[in-house]
């Protein structure tokens, strides 16, 4: 016995599958989550619903398990209906803001590290950073220099720091 072919709907593309509208819930919920790591003052500059900004405020405050995911799904629910693109940009803006500021201590690492272990270095420093205190860089890397050549315990110790605060301060200063 065969089912006649007018009982078939095909899928004409009009009606995203069930699939499909799980797939964006969860992802709207996703992006519900990464919102809520935001910091408040972030928070609240961006572009919103009042309702959605009332119910992620409330997700940030829920502690327990059940009360998190039913807070969650409630806001995925609440941004079916908003414009999602701004919320993308900020989260996306937050992260970025992240990542420069860790290639930012990197960058001043690598410029301690190099600093106190060759002499060559503090000439390519005045190149790179000709407003820098000459005077007090070499004090600096003298001082980190002998914490280095002390005891394995005791290296790295106020001077190593100081001379990457120095470092860190006159990178931010160039920028």
């Amino acid at each position: 016995m065969s089912i006649p072919e007018s009982d078939f709907s095909p899928d004409d593309g009009e009606r995203p599958s069930k699939s499909a509208l799980k797939r964006e819930a969860h992802e709207l919920q996703k992006l519900g989550q990464e919102l809520i790591e935001l910091p408040d003052a972030r928070l609240a500059a961006v572009p919103m619903e009042e309702g959605l900004l009332i119910a992620l405020k409330a997700l940030k405050k829920t502690k327990s398990h059940e009360g998190r995911r039913r807070q969650l799904q409630y806001v995925g629910k609440l941004m079916r209906s908003a414009d999602v693109e701004p919320l993308r940009e900020a989260v996306a803006a937050f992260k970025l803001g992240h990542a420069q500021d860790a290639v930012k201590l990197h960058r001043a690492e690598r410029w301690r590290e190099e600093l106190a272990a060759d002499s060559e270095a503090v000439t390519r420093w005045m190149h790179a950073h000709p407003d820098s205190d000459v005077q007090r860089l070499r004090s600096l890397i003298r001082a980190a220099q002998k914490d280095a050549d002390a005891a394995p315990e005791q290296r790295h110790g106020r001077a190593w720091r100081e001379l990457f605060q120095f470092i860190k301060a006159e990178l931010r200063d160039d920028e």
